[in-house]
Order: C-alpha cells, then structure tokens, then sequence
C-alpha cells in the first residue's frame, strides 16, 4: 500500500509537471526561434537597403557593417554585386532561394531542418531595384546551446520536484497507513495465539472505528476461550474422580464374588468403565487442543522426536518391536514452529496406534525429511500393520470413528482427530498414506522455523 500511495503522488506530480512545465518550454524554444529569425531578417533588410541605394558610400558602409556583423555575431554575409556596388564580399550560391529573392522580390527564410531547426538558419532578402539581393548565413549553435539550457534546466528542476515528491510521498503514505500497521500487527498476535494483543485507537475515524470493533471481538473471544479453559479444568477433574471411584468398586464386587457369571458380568462392566475412562481422556484431550491457543515457536524436531522413542521404546521392546529413526533431516536437526507441547501428544498417539497394530518383531519407522517447500519439514511415521483402505484413511481422522483393526476393539476413536487438531493448529498438515512395505504411514507436514546466525 505503501508503494502504491507513493506511486500515485509521483504520478501525479509528474502529470503536473509534464502539463506546465513542458508547454512552457516549448513556447520558450518558439520565442527564441522567432526572436532569432526576426532579428537576422531585419540585419538583412538594412543591408539590403546599402546595396540597393546604388552609390560608393553606402558599398563602404555596407563591407564596413558585414564586417563588423561576422564579427559581432555567429553569422556572416553574402552579397550578389552590382554594377554600382561589388563589395569584397563573398557571393550567395545559386540556388531556389535566391532566385525567389531575385525574381519575385520576396525575402526567404531557411531554417535547414523541419524538426526545431539545422545547422544554419539562411535569411535572404532581395535589394531595393530587385537585381541583387543580400543572404545572412547564421550559425544555430549558440540557439542549440540555449535550447539545451531551458531543457535541462527544467528537466533537472522536474527530476527534483519528482525526488522531493517522493520523499514527501513516503513520509505521507507512512502517517497514512501507520494505523493499519498497527492493526495488521496486533492480528498477526492474534492469529499466532496471543488473545491479549490490542490495537491502539489512532488514525481517522475509519481505522479507529476498526480498531475499537476489532479489539472488543478480541476481548469476547479471550473471555470465551477463557471460560471454556476452565470448563475443561473442571470437567477433566469432575468426570475422572467418579469414574476411578466406579472402577474401584467393581473390583471389590469382583473379589468378593465367587459366581463366575456374576464375576463375567462385573469383569465385562469394568471393561466398559475402562474404556469410558479412556474416552473421557481423550475428549479432555481434544477440548484442551481446541481451548488452548497459544504462540508457535521454534521447537528442535529431532531432539523431541528421540525424547519421545526413548520413551516408547521400552513398551517396543516387550513385543519384540524394533523403532527405527531415518531421514535426512535427523543430521540437519531442523527447527520447526510449533507450539510447546504439541510435538509429544502428536508423536505420543501416532507411536501408540503405530505400536498397537504392528506384529510382534516388527519394524516402525520414523523418518524426518525436508518437505517439497523450501519452508516444510515431513514426519512420518510408519508401521507394518494391516494397514487401511481409502475409505478408511478418508475417515480415520473423524471423531469416534474406530476403524476394524486392531486399533478399532480398543481405541477411543479421537487419537487421529487429537493429531490433526494440535498440527493443523501450528500449521501443518497430517495424512495418511500406504507404508512402502506394508501397513499405514502418517504423513505430518509442519512449518520450518527460519534458520538465524
């Protein structure tokens, strides 16, 4: 915007000067043309007048005045002699000039070009009795010079004008859109999790009428972020408390009872009661993914994703599960934007499902590689499970949705959803494809961290 205010102002300067400025010049560059040709044709008349006067004196006075005007000025004079008057001066070459002079008695100019004028400006004009007649041959080049001034005068004088233009156009466009720096700023705090970013109240009253409308949108979406934090603070510790309270139950009654139907039916309870505890965690999960926004920052990938198989890496272990870590990118170590916390849970699911449906002795593999764009970093992660069809893979990030492998008996259902959520919310991308060797591989895209000394 900056640039196209500037634009504008040396547009529109350049449009005023070349409407004043370059008429002004022109009719300088006429008047010093007609001035010129007016002031040689009346040198020529008066000379003409000596010739056509026909005596000895005005002969002399005539060599004397052509004399004293080579002198004088950049021309010089041609005379066609008479009978009564032969001064010692040179003769005018043949030519249609001199014969329109000669013969009609009418005075001609010649400029020697169309375009502005020549090299010599030839002024001849006939004598009084019509046989002879006087020619003024005039160097143009003190009048080139000239012209050359009053262009590059107003040429270098247009030059500053735009230059100054300019100068007071960036000053200008700065205090213009100065008001909407600020707003783009405080959205760009916004938009990067900080909800308690404010836009000052300046400017005219269009962008202060925005700033006002965007900073109450702002404090109703703090307050409502912030109600929904604390409805998932008290929901996680009210939901939790009644269920361990239920799970513990049951496994008193299923101590104490010795019917082996009544312990099935005990054990098949506690089961569900498991499985609804694991749903209630995974919803809490969500809703803090959802509720928590909060500024991404430059995390080390690689030094997160080998804390997380250190981790996981025991539980491989009991199933005879080997977890590989390839890539390019592990030597590169790359920086990703991401917010704190969001780089485990989304290698905490991916590595659960992954460990939950590999074979006993098989291989996952993590890789860590540069994206197609120079400012994207790929996770990925693969299993030698059964894999997933394409309709599966195009429902598997759903919530509740439990798909008919391994995965889908046990599972909650929001583990992929949790996983889209936290990466789509440093932005990236998450999906799924067919692992080279069999099984699924989880794709996550994020966003490269710029690289600084």
């Amino acid at each position: 915007m900056n640039r196209q205010l500037i634009r504008s102002y040396i547009l529109l300067v350049a449009v005023a000067i070349l409407l004043f400025t370059v008429p002004v010049a022109f009719t300088l560059t006429k008047q010093l043309r007609d001035d010129t040709e007016l002031s040689v044709q009346r040198e020529a008349a008066t000379m003409a007048l000596l010739l056509g006067a026909g005596d000895s004196i005005s002969c002399e006075a005539l060599a004397e005045v052509a004399k004293a005007y080579r002198k004088e000025t950049p021309g010089h004079v041609q005379v066609t002699p008479t009978g009564e008057c032969a001064p010692d001066l040179p003769r005018p070459a043949e030519d249609a000039a001199l014969t329109r002079a000669m013969e009609k008695d009418e005075p001609t100019t010649d400029w020697g070009s169309d375009f502005i004028w020549g090299s010599r400006l030839k002024v001849t004009v006939p004598a009084a009795d019509g046989a002879a007649a006087v020619r003024i041959v005039y160097s143009t080049s003190d009048m080139t010079r000239r012209l050359w001034s009053i262009w590059g005068f107003r040429a270098g004088l247009a030059v500053f004008v735009l230059a100054a233009a300019a100068a007071i156009g960036a000053y200008a466009a700065r205090r213009i859109t100065a008001p909407l720096r600020e707003l783009n700023s405080m959205a760009s705090k916004f938009s990067d999790g900080d909800l308690t970013a404010r836009s000052p109240v300046t400017g005219p009253a269009e962008t202060q009428t925005l700033a006002r409308t965007l900073n109450q949108g702002a404090e109703r979406l703090d307050t409502l972020v912030a109600s929904q934090r604390i409805f998932v603070a008290d929901a996680s510790h009210q939901l939790r408390t009644p269920l361990t309270a239920l799970r513990l139950s049951l496994d008193n009654i299923a101590d104490g009872v010795d019917d082996e139907f009544v312990r099935e039916d005990v054990e098949q309870a506690t089961a569900e009661v498991v499985r609804m505890s694991r749903l209630v965690n995974g919803l809490l999960v969500l809703a803090r993914a959802e509720a928590k926004v909060t500024a991404a920052e430059p995390l080390p990938l690689a030094d997160i994703v080998a804390e997380r198989l250190t981790v996981w890496r025991p539980a491989a272990d009991e199933r005879g599960v080997t977890i590989a870590l390839r890539g390019s990118g592990v030597d590169d170590r790359p920086s990703v934007l991401a917010s704190p916390g969001h780089l485990d849970q989304v290698l905490d699911n991916v590595l659960s499902n992954a460990l939950e449906v590999s074979p006993d002795g098989g291989t996952i593999t993590v890789r860590l590689e540069p994206g197609s764009g120079a400012r994207e970093v790929v996770l990925s992660v693969a299993d030698g499970g059964p894999g997933m069809s394409d309709a599966e893979k195009s429902r598997a990030f759903d919530r509740f949705w439990r798909g008919q492998g391994l995965t889908g008996r046990s599972g909650s259902g929001l583990g992929l959803a949790v996983v889209k959520q936290l990466v789509t919310d440093d932005g990236g991308t998450v999906a799924l494809t067919d692992a080279p060797g069999g099984g699924l591989c989880v794709r996550i895209t994020l966003r490269a961290a710029p690289r600084t000394g």
